[in-house]
């Protein structure tokens, strides 16, 4: 490690998360300064507990600087997440030494300590304890004693030439509370991490940051989702997608040679394949077929907004699909997602973990509806499934996605949000009217990958298994969306016969 003074490269310095980390690409570089800004509750102090207790755990000493807490309530916080600070140096400037104990609790007690005496301190406890990592919370506090912004300026800039001459790698925390952006600070400082928070209606509070700059590090831009959980804070990058190897040429069969026949031969590797239709048409059967098909042979997942884990599993089993073998075996991934309970970030990584770590090849998405509610923001809201779209078909993973459209039939059908342009495949499927009844039929509207059949055909779901009728070519009212079969009956399955 070449010293910091010297201006020389310094090696990374892990921050105690390994998404910054790697948004990083390593690290904090070693010696330098750097600022981590956020509102009251983002995650500031967590984030220097973890940079710090990291160095513990890597026999470096570490000193934390408080200026608003007590050691008390740090040790608390780090309590709550299951850590102990023994072995960590804590300086506590959050009251003025000497004083009586009545003093100690009125509202303005930061401001009786002159500035000289804190930074005199400051610089005492360093030069004693010699840490290599440094935490200084807040600096709201400094900049209310300096009350001159030049001052203010040209202190921290001492403590920053003072803490290189020591080797030391700071993080400053910033609570933001002055009510201005405070840019000359972002400028002192050698890399900047912004967190924010973000309130929902129903569900947790969404949290995010950005490295707003790292000098001599390509980090990687854009807000990425974090969260935080007894035990610190979890960073979900955002998702790159990179080259990667060959794809199987062989299709994705489901089992039913019709429906197959309908696709050309089936689905194809690295692709997504849409589903669209009203509800109670078979769309997420339709889907589980080809999932639970490949799973025999194949890791596969499922994720499930809409309905409920047991609900799927009966009518699974019911049809045939024998999704609680392949669920023992560790082939096959079922995970409901409750509403409120991850954002967008937080759930790409979840699939990607199954990808990467797991070797999953066959992803079901069940529903971009349920997607859309259960995990909202206000920011492009498929924006990120596009992202994880893409990387999957980077990675040669068969990614499916079920769209319920508004209404049952009829011309006004539409869906909550144009989402076909995100498909390779896109698989139609509606009711029609023949003889006074109603039934299902499937249809194939797009295939990049290849031919498929312009044909329609009938499906029939249950009772025991899913089946899939030859061609049909005598409809009527097609493009009106509500089509109806004139042609002869004999083409049509025969449900009674089904049913018995």
């Amino acid at each position: 490690m070449t010293d910091a003074a010297s201006g020389g490269p310094a090696s990374p310095v892990s921050t105690g998360t390994t998404g910054l980390d790697g948004l990083l690409h390593g690290g904090l570089p070693a010696h330098r300064l750097y600022l981590i800004d956020g509102d009251p509750g983002t995650g500031k102090t967590t984030l220097a507990l973890q940079f710090l207790l990291t160095g513990r755990a890597n026999h470096e000493h570490c000193l934390y600087v408080t200026l608003s807490e007590t050691a008390a309530e740090l040790r608390a916080v780090a309590a709550s997440h299951g850590w102990s600070l023994d072995g960590i140096d804590i300086c506590e400037l959050a009251r003025a030494e000497g004083r009586g104990p009545d003093e100690h609790y009125t509202l303005y007690h930061p401001s009786e300590i002159e500035l000289s005496e804190m930074v005199k301190k400051i610089l005492a406890t360093t030069e004693r304890v010699k840490p290599s990592r440094v935490v200084l919370d807040s600096l709201s506090e400094m900049r209310l004693l300096a009350r001159d912004p030049l001052r203010y300026r040209r202190q921290v800039l001492a403590l920053k030439e003072f803490f290189a001459n020591q080797a030391c790698t700071v993080l400053m925390l910033d609570d933001n509370t002055s009510g201005d952006n405070d840019l000359q600070l972002q400028s002192l400082a050698h890399g900047v991490v912004s967190l924010e928070q973000e309130p929902y209606p129903f569900g947790r509070s969404r949290r995010r940051l950005r490295v707003v700059k790292m000098r001599g590090v390509p980090a990687i831009e854009g807000f990425h989702d974090f969260r935080i959980h007894r035990g610190g804070i979890a960073v979900y990058p955002q998702l790159i997608p990179e080259p990667y190897a060959d794809r199987p040429t062989t299709p994705v069969t489901s089992g039913v040679p019709e429906l197959d026949r309908l696709l050309g031969g089936g689905l194809t590797w690295g692709t997504c394949t849409l589903v669209m239709g009203p509800a109670g048409s078979g769309k997420s059967t339709l889907a589980a077929q080809y999932v639970t098909s490949t799973a025999a042979e194949t890791p596969a997942a499922m994720y499930l907004f809409d309905e409920r884990r047991s609900t799927l599993l009966r009518r699974c089993e019911a049809l045939g699909m024998d999704v609680q073998s392949r669920i023992a075996s560790g082939h096959l991934s079922l995970e409901q997602i409750e509403p409120g309970d991850l954002s967008p970030g937080e759930f790409a990584h979840h699939v990607r973990r199954r990808v990467d770590e797991q070797g999953c090849r066959v992803v079901l998405i069940d529903s971009l509806n349920g997607y859309l509610h259960a995990i909202p923001t206000s920011h492009n809201p498929l924006v990120r499934m596009h992202e994880l779209i893409a990387y999957l078909n980077e990675r040669g993973v068969a990614t499916l996605l079920i769209a319920a459209q508004h209404g049952i039939m009829g011309s006004q059908m539409v869906s909550p949000i144009d989402v076909s342009y995100l498909a390779d495949c896109v698989i139609m499927t509606r009711y029609f009217e023949a003889d006074g009844a109603v039934r299902k039929a499937i249809s194939v509207v797009k295939k990049r990958t290849g031919a498929h059949e312009s044909s329609i055909r009938e499906y029939v779901v249950g009772p025991d298994r899913l089946r899939v009728g030859e061609p049909l070519s005598q409809f009527h009212g097609v493009l009106t969306g509500v089509p109806s079969y004139r042609g002869d009956a004999a083409p049509l399955l025969n449900t009674h016969d089904a049913q018995r």
